[in-house]
């Protein structure tokens, strides 16, 4: 598939998400966090990488405010633009976020704060599309496939959606990471890998 289907799945996608009204994205968000809530993969995780969400993206900010209430280590990314990579920090709480890379929340940048993917026993990112098979596109910078094929050990790897970010099929490559489960608004898309 070429660059530029890729480009018009991603304009029209965040076309789609852009323009589900407020109160029914509220909603949406509400029902997607309800459905990782529910899930034993979050119950069971002691330390979840999240990420802080910004423009039309489903929320987060109250997933990572409950985890954080229920004593779970988050942590969240850093973009590194010079080495394009993402560097993991842990987030106490929501104040010590930051305007980070294209306008993302991101936390405030600590040496002791930071951790690897071997600290982490579930992953939960952002993507633009997904399909029925596990495929996920982004904003195409490749932060996150990049890092997820730095880890030597099997670990979970969630994608929160509206169901308005399904895709019948999303071009993939083969450095490109699969999502184990799709959680949607609807319903939670058990990926068999």
């Amino acid at each position: 598939m070429t660059y530029s289907t890729k480009k018009a799945i991603r304009e029209r996608i965040i076309q789609e998400r852009d323009s589900i009204p407020k109160n029914i994205k509220e909603a949406k968000d509400a029902a997607i966090m309800e459905h990782i809530l529910s899930l034993h993969e979050f119950s069971d995780a002691k330390t979840i990488f999240l990420y802080a969400s910004f423009r039309s993206e489903v929320n987060t900010t109250d997933l990572i405010i409950i985890s954080l209430d229920r004593g779970k280590m988050i942590v969240l990314p850093k973009v590194e633009k010079e080495n394009r990579r993402l560097k993991l920090y842990v987030l106490d709480n929501m104040n010590e976020l930051v305007t980070g890379h294209m306008g993302i929340p991101e936390p405030a940048a600590s040496e002791d704060r930071l951790r690897t993917l071997d600290d982490i026993e579930l992953i939960i990112i952002p993507g633009i599309a997904f399909d029925e098979y596990g495929n996920r596109l982004g904003y195409g910078a490749g932060f996150y496939d990049r890092l997820l094929s730095e880890t030597k050990r099997r670990i979970p790897v969630f994608a929160p959606a509206y169901e308005e970010q399904k895709d019948e099929k999303i071009p993939a490559e083969p450095h490109d990471i699969k999502v184990d489960k799709i959680i949607t608004d609807k319903r939670i898309i058990n990926i068999s890998l």
